[in-house]
Parts: C-alpha cells; structure tokens; sequence
C-alpha cells in the first residue's frame, strides 16, 4: 500500500461542510426571486450543497427543494440553477462529494499506518475505536445521515459511495492478513458508527478499549 485507496482520484476530494455560510449577497440581482442570476462568486457552488446538506439532516430530502437550499445558501434560485440544473443534479453532486470525503479520510487515515500487513486494517480500526485525529466524529456522522436520506430518497444516489466501499473492502482483502480478519474489524467499526448514527447506544471509554483490545488480536500475521 501507498497509503492511497484504489481508485479515489476518480471523486472530486472535497471537504464536507459542517455549516452553511450565512452572508448575503448586497448585489440585488443575487437576492431571492432573481431567475436571471449567474453564477455568484467562486464558492457559490459550495454554499449551495453546504446548505442542501443542512436541509437534508435537519428535515429529510423532501424538504431539499430548490428554493430553500437557495435561501439555505444565501444565493438566488436562478444561480442555484447556474450550478445545479435540478434537484437530482444537486442530489448526485452532494452524494459524489460525500463519497469523495470518505475516500479522501480513508486514505488519509491508512497513511497514518506504517506499511506492512494489517496496514489498512490498522487505520480502519483506529478509525473506528480510535480517540485521535483520525478517528470517527461528527463529520463522519453527518456524511452518515446524508448517505440515509438519500437511500430513501433514491437508492441509485449512492452509486459513487457503494463505489469507495467496495475499493476499501478491496483494499482490506489484500492487506495480508488471515482471511476474514480484517473483514472483522470493518464489520465491527461499521456497527459501532450505526449505534452512533442512530443514538442506540454510546459505549463506555472502557468498553471502547477491550474492544479495541480483543480487535487487536485480529492484526497478527499469518504464521
């Protein structure tokens, strides 16, 4: 491994937003209502699914419609459209660049990891039983319920996550580990984001650690 994921430079690598930008346009041929608008300045586009974002977490893709992501964003419905021609282009270009973030935080995380069997494993354990900077937080769990709404909404949006998953499980195969060891410890990781996702349950700094503990054994070489 060379601490990038197969594949990820096919995605846009883009930060997820954490919130939108609240400023407004002074220019009155930017304001709400202008269908004549163009595009806005540089980082319109990223105000834009910002604020979709936002919507989908707070109320659901149903409440995604053009016109509150726009006053979401701060830019009117005819820049949004300058940018994002529908509400299933808006959809796809959010769904492409949560799937680019997760490729993007994978691979960061396995170059964290000296190279060597179990390398990718490693990172995805720290990543999901970890405390550092690497580990699962709030951003992961926005991207999560993102990746929900939408697979209620349309299954088919997660076309380019399903992609990122199956490069990183690809990645786990061929780590160099015992069958079905690192498959373990992804299982695992992804149950323990479901039980934060969903609030079913928060586990103890402890119980992090004997799980983290008995994963661990998981990470021997094939003799």
């Amino acid at each position: 491994m060379d601490g990038t994921t197969p594949g990820a430079e096919r995605f846009q690598a883009k930060p997820l937003g954490l919130a939108p930008r609240k400023t407004r346009s002074t220019n009155k041929s930017e304001q709400i209502g202008d269908a004549s608008a163009l595009p806005i300045c540089p980082d319109a586009p990223t105000r834009i699914l910002d604020a979709a974002e936002n919507l989908i977490i707070a109320r659901g893709v149903a409440a995604m419609t053009l016109e509150a992501v726009a006053r979401e964003a701060g830019v009117s419905k005819g820049g949004l459209l300058y940018h994002f021609a529908s509400k299933e282009v808006l959809l796809e270009a959010l769904l492409g660049r949560l799937a680019a973030f997760i490729a993007q935080e994978f691979a960061a995380c396995v170059a964290t990891q000296p190279e060597g069997p179990g390398r990718v494993a490693r990172s995805m354990l720290e990543w999901g039983f970890g405390e550092g900077e690497m580990a699962c937080n709030e951003r992961h769990q926005r991207a999560g319920a993102v990746f929900l709404a939408a697979f209620h909404h349309d299954p088919a949006l997660l076309a380019p996550m399903r992609a990122v998953i199956a490069e990183m499980r690809a990645a786990v195969a061929a780590d160099g580990l015992p069958p079905g060891h690192g498959a373990a410890i992804v299982a695992a990781g992804d149950g323990l984001f479901m039980a934060r996702l969903f609030s079913l349950y928060t586990p103890s700094s402890e119980e992090l650690a004997e799980m983290r503990a008995a994963l661990s054994g998981l990470l021997g070489v094939r003799p």
